[in-house]
């Protein structure tokens, strides 16, 4: 009986961890552009990747584009730098999403992980 508690508990424990809300902040570092693209195109495919997503994107400086994402009440802000061999998505700011000491809100983990594959099939479309 007391072996079925403990496994009991311990499956409640495993399903609360599981369940948790914050998880630390997913950054895309120097992701590869595999296709032979212009800097212009790459910027396009992250403008139109983002815009597709309801990011506001606006370019900041060459190479550099700052994307702004708000979803109720909650607002991410994310740095993309880019060339014609890589790409980064990188965490600039937030309100409203749990950050604190490198960990986030899993919805911004989400958000960024769709905008990465979104940009990945906008570069394999403009290499065709």
């Amino acid at each position: 009986m007391k072996l079925i508690k403990g496994l009991v508990v311990a499956a409640m424990f495993v399903t609360l961890a599981g369940c948790s809300r914050v998880q630390p902040i997913l950054n895309v570092e120097n992701t590869p552009v595999v296709f032979n693209l212009q800097s212009s195109q790459v910027k396009q495919a992250i403008i139109e990747a983002g815009i597709g997503r309801g990011w506001v994107m606006r370019e900041t400086t060459p190479g550099k584009i700052r994307g702004e994402y708000q979803a109720r009440s909650h607002q991410a802000i994310i740095d993309i730098t880019y060339n014609t061999n890589t790409y980064s998505i990188e965490y600039a700011d937030s309100d409203n999403l749990k950050y604190e000491d490198g960990k986030i809100h899993r919805n911004y983990n989400r958000w960024i992980n769709n905008l990465d594959v979104d940009i990945k099939k906008k570069l394999a479309m403009l290499a065709q």
